[in-house]
């Protein structure tokens, strides 16, 4: 639902008059905006801070032009810790969403560099405020937009704004590389067996820590492998650094994994380096770890094969990647395999959880993947012989859906009255008659905000809408379930291996399996399953005209 206020709105022609002051609106108020940013969040926690320092600049300036009936919003549009080189800032985005309402005259920020420090950021912000006629002050920088001259002073301001934020992040760059280059360390995430030194700027020695962290690089010799140290370490009790950052939050603590465990015993820290951008530097820290000991480390650790955790692509046609969960974990199963002498390969799905933590973690462990792969094909193939399970499954099928569609229904009926209520608050609102004095602006915020309420609602009950016609569409009818199971598996047998991984996709939503009692169950895609039957119909059809 849209309204028009025309109480206090101002015409086209007046924004156009290019006086190089704010449009000013029939009932005489300038209704002006304070943005405020700082690049960090540094103070940001003192009662007094940049922002309000900021602030209180640009409302002592809108006080001095009450005459002209500049009026000051109260709510406050603060980007405090965001740069001004992008425009992804909140308050920001609030700001222009609230101009593009209208509900904004003219915006006030501290200096330009403020608003935003890309020319290409500033033109498109200047664009905005040139639609919905508002007008842009500067506190500290006199120049008038209306004309080519301020336009081109601005552009000169902010043109060295953008090269004033590139040289310092130069800077920063360089300041970076050359401290790391000396050795020293330059802030981040900690690591297990050092703290920061009570002035900051260096690493020290924790040496309860830097005792495990020793140990735990001799017990990988030991082990030679990552699992068995890691189910060590969890027998121990150890864990991950952990930390309390400069603002009271706690950090790391978690218990180790195969990832983080080769992190720690592969990061040059530990021998008295640093590393930046590929190149090892000496650092000024005292080493931890003997360097002959780190070496035969990274020798055993490429032996056995480690990938770094990088994306292992589905080369040995994984039938049910990304489908397959363990029960007692809650958490997915990977396909993996393992060669034999005589060259052939035996393939498994190992829980997730039993691959990171070792094996005494899950009940489920493994399961051999070509059995349960011919399990879920042959269970496949048999729905469409078998009518009490086509029955059960076209039952859960249609019973997932009808939840799902009362739910929706009790979301909607939910929504459908807030929306009344809403529409007779905005009528009653927008009746009312103004009291002597009264402010216009709130009662023009007070309907925005109703109004955006209701655009919220409505657009939620459209999705609704949009999803009970897709549920309805999914309905899948019996006879047409059989048909397509009975092209099934001829058609199975002439897919190759990624058409049918694509296939299990379609039709299945989950296979969860319970290593516990070796119980496997299936959960299958209504829409899939829609599709399989359209696919059917069309090569009966096909076949019906031949």
């Amino acid at each position: 639902m849209s309204m028009t206020l025309n109480e206090g709105s101002y015409t086209q022609a007046e924004q156009a008059r290019g006086t190089g002051a704010p449009p000013q609106r029939r009932d005489g108020l300038v209704r002006c905006a304070i943005y405020t940013r700082k690049s960090t969040d540094e103070g940001l926690d003192q009662d007094f801070n940049s922002l309000d320092a900021q602030r209180e600049s640009a409302e002592a300036y809108i006080l001095s032009h009450k005459h002209e009936g500049w009026v000051c919003l109260p709510e406050r549009y603060d980007d405090g810790g965001f740069t001004g080189g992008n425009m992804e800032r909140p308050a920001l985005k609030r700001l222009l969403t609230d101009i593009e309402a209208g509900e904004i005259d003219c915006v006030v920020v501290y200096k330009v560099d403020r608003l935003s420090r890309s020319l290409l950021d500033f033109a498109r912000i200047m664009e905005t405020f040139e639609k919905h006629g508002v007008s842009f002050v500067s506190v500290t920088q006199q120049f008038n937009t209306t004309n080519s001259m301020g336009r081109l002073t601005m552009n000169i301001l902010l043109s060295f704004a953008q090269f004033e934020r590139e040289i310092i992040a130069e800077r920063t760059r360089d300041k970076m590389s050359a401290a790391r280059r000396k050795g020293k360390w330059m802030g981040g995430g900690l690591v297990l067996g050092y703290d920061v030194a009570p002035r900051g700027g260096r690493l020290i020695v924790n040496e309860e820590e830097a005792a495990q962290v020793r140990a735990i690089y001799e017990l990988y010799l030991e082990h030679r492998s990552l699992i068995p140290v890691v189910r060590e370490l969890d027998r121990r009790g150890w864990r991950n650094k952990r930390w309390i950052t400069k603002k009271g939050n706690e950090r790391g603590g978690a218990p180790f994994t195969k990832n983080t465990l080769f992190r720690l015993l592969t990061n040059v820290i530990y021998i008295g380096k640093v590393s930046y951008k590929g190149t090892i530097y000496p650092g000024e820290h005292d080493a931890i770890v003997d360097a002959k000991v780190w070496k035969r480390v990274q020798e055993l650790l490429r032996r056995n094969g480690r990938n770094g955790g990088k994306e292992v692509r589905n080369k040995y046609g994984a039938l049910l990647k990304g489908l397959l969960y363990c029960v007692p974990c809650n958490t997915a199963m990977v396909h993996t395999y393992t060669a034999k002498k005589n060259g052939r390969r035996y393939r498994y799905y190992v829980c997730l959880n039993a691959q990171q933590r070792g094996w005494d973690a899950c009940p489920t462990k493994s399961v051999n993947a070509h059995d349960l792969e011919t399990f879920v094909v042959d269970h496949i193939r048999g729905l469409g012989s078998d009518g009490e399970i086509v029955a059960e499954t076209i039952r859960q099928v249609r019973g997932k859906s009808e939840k799902r569609m009362i739910e929706l229904e009790r979301e909607r009926r939910t929504l459908e009255k807030k929306l009344r209520r809403l529409h007779a608050k905005l009528r009653e609102l927008a009746l009312m008659p103004a009291a002597p004095g009264s402010d216009v602006s709130l009662t023009a915020d007070r309907l925005a905000d109703l109004q955006d309420q209701i655009r919220s609602i409505e657009q939620r009950m459209t999705s609704i809408r949009e999803e009970v016609l897709s549920l309805e569409r999914e309905t899948v009818d019996e006879s047409d379930l059989v048909k397509a199971l009975s092209i099934f598996d001829p058609v199975w047998e002439s897919l190759n291996s990624r058409e049918r991984h694509r296939v299990m996709h379609l039709l299945i939503d989950r296979i969860a399996y319970d290593g516990r009692d070796g119980s496997v169950t299936v959960s299958f895609r209504s829409l899939g399953i829609k599709a399989l039957c359209n696919e059917a119909n069309m090569v009966h059809g096909g076949e019906h005209e031949a």
